[in-house]
């Protein structure tokens, strides 16, 4: 056995880089692929896959008595000690799940390109010279790639760009995404590589196996090679709502926001992105100043009567003076018919888009108070 890895070791300090190597196992398996190096007492070796080069397939890792005998054309101990992830990293309702999992303070490299298009700007990872104050890092540059290590809502967010080195402050899985409150106009995504190294430290071995010697023991992984699990999701919405999506990346479960809109309101901004058939139930409750001569109301607003009611200068002239109302912007900027919400209303989104909340009036100038505003999107 020490024959065989003194051998080995030398010929991978000796060898030329080339383009594949062939491992010839004691189980009579035959693996073709590029033996990296000898770390931790097993030899790392990138298999090829099936019609790939041999620098494109996994790392594994094979203790000295399994193997018979190498033929060796190249390695790379660099390729061993790093594992490299690639992410496609678009803007949608939640956060993008890198597939990471990281450890507190693990050296973690991230570069990004592509392009996202949203509305009539083309972002890259970079991001514009503006800024989103309704995004994740409202000072930040619009668009910027970001991350976050962990689902839950406080953890910090790491401005990222093209590209960025930092060392894990917490255990947790890696989440990306793009710097920008809204996502319904956005398409494409960034190429996102993640760049970690390996957790190679030798971990205790099984008892009974230590006690017999047992070193071909199959089930005996001393080192952390295991793939990552399936992580929690990570909201974009307001409060870091973070529920299970399922496999089709929308909120599983129904969410709530609660908003305040003032008499004065002719265009509150509920800080809820709506995607078109989506249920939207709106309760509300408050009264509000709707001008000296109307005076107090609530939701419903007050009796639609006089002069403004005739000639139609309110955004919804069927409507009382004060009542709540909405409309929707889309990604262009443009709005949708106002529409009366009152008390209490249960409508389907027509429209991708922002909703919006006012008081319908056509004289802010007097006004007062505010409504409390629940929202509930299926």
């Amino acid at each position: 056995m020490k024959k065989i890895i003194l051998a080995l070791l030398c010929v991978i300090v000796c060898a030329p880089l080339a383009l594949a190597d062939t491992i010839y196992l004691r189980d009579g398996r035959t693996v073709r692929g590029t033996v990296l190096g000898f770390i931790g007492g097993r030899f790392a070796v990138r298999v090829a896959t099936t019609g790939a080069a041999a620098e494109q397939g996994e790392v594994q890792f094979f203790r000295p008595n399994q193997i018979e005998r190498v033929e060796i054309e190249g390695r790379s101990l660099d390729e061993a000690r790093f594992s490299s992830r690639t992410v496609e990293v678009g803007l949608a309702a939640n956060w993008i799940d890198s597939g990471v999992d990281l450890r507190r303070g693990e050296r973690v490299s991230v570069k990004a390109n592509g392009t996202i298009v949203a509305g009539r700007s083309r972002i890259t990872p970079g991001g514009l010279r503006s800024v989103d104050p309704t995004a994740p890092l409202p000072r930040a540059a619009e668009g910027v790639l970001i991350g976050a290590i962990g689902n839950e809502p406080d953890s910090p967010i790491i401005e990222i760009g093209i590209g960025r080195d930092f060392v894990a402050d917490r255990d947790g899985r890696l989440y990306l995404t793009a710097n920008r409150g809204t996502y319904s106009d956005a398409r494409g995504a960034y190429t996102v590589q993640v760049r970690t190294e390996r957790d190679l430290t030798p971990r205790r071995r099984d008892s009974t196996a230590s006690r017999n010697n047992n070193d071909d023991a199959e089930n005996d992984d001393i080192f952390d090679t295991r793939q990552s699990s399936p992580a929690p999701v990570r909201s974009r919405l307001p409060g870091g709502d973070n529920r299970d999506t399922g496999d089709s990346g929308r909120v599983g479960a129904p969410r709530e926001v609660s908003v305040n809109v003032p008499g004065t309101s002719r265009d509150t901004d509920s800080g809820v992105d709506l995607r078109s058939g989506e249920q939207v139930t709106i309760s509300a409750s408050g009264t509000v100043v709707a001008g000296r001569r109307i005076g107090e109301v609530g939701p419903q607003g007050g009796r639609a009567t006089g002069f403004g009611s005739i000639i139609g200068t309110r955004p919804v002239p069927t409507a009382g003076p004060g009542a709540l109302i909405g409309f929707i912007r889309t990604s262009s900027g443009q709005i949708t018919q106002p529409f009366l919400i009152g008390n209490q209303l249960t409508f389907n989104a027509q429209t991708d888009g922002r909703l919006i909340l006012a008081i319908n009036d056509d004289d802010y100038s007097d006004n007062g108070g505010n409504f409390a505003v629940r929202i509930r999107v299926n």
